[in-house]
């Protein structure tokens, strides 16, 4: 077993999450902006250093009104998630296998609960770090590094599985081992390629060899 521990990012990476957040984003830029720059703009900072970031990103002076009617848009559409495909079975497999799973993410927690409601998933993670719990978020390393703490464990002996190139410098940062995965269809391969990852992976099934 190369790694003991392993912490995967939740938007993108573990649920089918894309859609939704590109609907919700265009949602709110439209309603407070009056209009939405393109998808890419868009999607840009998505799995970073949190909502906030990300709408200032966009609007600067209208943070607080795109966060809000962000949230009013994205929350109820939790109930369509599923499951990135395969990535269940993969789970459970690790598990079986008697890794020590975590997810790390940018959402907040109680959003990240909401996502576990409709893709029953949350049993298999012995932690979950919400993007509300550290005053830094990726890609700095502080979140992924909480995780480790409260599970006792060397960074050294986890790899860090996502989907943006926040989370690959987060976990270079971190001294863990890097997989990036091109499922999410958040992020382009060529972005992820050249955070340089210690893996890249296309389908749930290649990440069981890397890891």
């Amino acid at each position: 077993m190369r790694f003991p521990v392993v912490l995967f990012d939740l938007d993108g990476t573990v649920i089918d999450s894309g859609a939704i957040i590109l609907a919700s984003m265009r949602h709110a830029a439209e309603k407070v902006l009056g209009s939405a720059p393109p998808d890419a703009e868009l999607m840009a900072a998505v799995g970073g250093p949190g909502l906030e970031a990300q709408m200032r990103a966009l609007a600067p002076d209208h943070v607080d009104e795109l966060v809000r009617v962000y949230r009013a848009h994205n929350e109820p559409l939790h109930d369509e998630l599923s499951c990135c495909a395969g990535v269940d079975e993969v789970l459970v497999r690790l598990k079986e296998e008697g890794r020590t799973l975590g997810i790390v993410t940018a959402k907040r927690r109680a959003t990240a609960e909401l996502a576990f409601a409709r893709v029953p998933l949350g049993h298999l993670f012995e932690t979950v770090v919400g993007g509300d719990e550290t005053a830094r978020h990726k890609p700095d390393p502080d979140p992924l590094l909480l995780a480790a703490e409260r599970l006792g464990v060397d960074p050294a002996d986890c790899a860090y599985v996502g989907d943006s190139p926040f989370d690959i410098r987060a976990a270079h940062a971190a001294g863990m081992h890097a997989v990036a995965v091109t499922w999410g269809g958040i992020h382009a391969r060529e972005l992820l390629e050249r955070e340089a990852p210690d893996a890249i992976v296309d389908n749930a099934t290649e990440l069981l060899d890397v890891l």
